[in-house]
């Protein structure tokens, strides 16, 4: 191996300990078990090869037909909050094979994923935990359904143009959510609210 090639294997390692401490513990992320998982995973690999470069970026990145791979600092953020070890039944809405689905794999053995548009549709419930891989302006109902009582979803929000991760649980079979923090999260087209009038 020359010294080029070895800079270049090198280099993502860099980039990702660069991201656990600048991105993620300087934002509250610090649960020892997240920072495994995000070390553990190599961003890199779920993003075109002209992004490679920029895989560690602290914003979203372009993967192409309007979608995009969110911030490293959801990710973090998003599993501190849902602590997926402790549910019994998740779901994930996302990319089975993308980077969420990735970090998950990490920590749980088991889960089930859906894309965007299949939870637009009545599924399989029974779930306590719901992971979306995105923001969306309003979640469809045929998703709530999906979630048990007492179950929680940890999601990102849209609220007047701004986004910001979200926590919800289920009462009553009404599932209200309660904003963590803002911060920039790629919106899920397929969850966007539909157009209202307004005088």
């Amino acid at each position: 191996m020359t010294l080029t090639e070895d800079r270049s294997a090198t280099a993502p390692n860099e980039a990702r300990r660069a991201m656990i401490s600048s991105q993620l513990r300087t934002s509250g992320v610090n649960e020892p078990w997240v920072l495994t998982a995000m070390a553990s995973v190599a961003r890199e690999d779920f993003v075109p090869a002209d992004w490679k470069d920029a895989a560690y970026i602290d914003r979203a990145v372009p993967l192409g037909e309007g979608r995009f791979l969110a911030a490293p600092l959801f990710y973090g953020a998003a599993l501190t909050e849902a602590d997926p070890t402790q549910a019994k039944k998740i779901l994930l809405v996302g990319d089975a094979n993308g980077y969420y689905a990735a970090l998950l794999r990490t920590l749980v053995a088991e889960f089930d994923t859906i894309t965007p548009a299949q939870a637009l549709e009545a599924g399989q419930g029974g779930y306590d935990l719901i992971l979306v891989d995105g923001a969306a302006e309003e979640l469809p109902e045929a998703l709530v359904a999906r979630l048990e009582d007492e179950g929680r979803v940890v999601t990102g929000e849209i609220l007047r143009g701004v986004s910001r991760l979200a926590v919800g649980v289920k009462t009553a079979g009404h599932l209200a959510l309660l904003p963590v923090h803002e911060q920039g999260i790629p919106a899920v087209p397929e969850f966007a609210a539909p157009k209202r009038w307004s005088f």
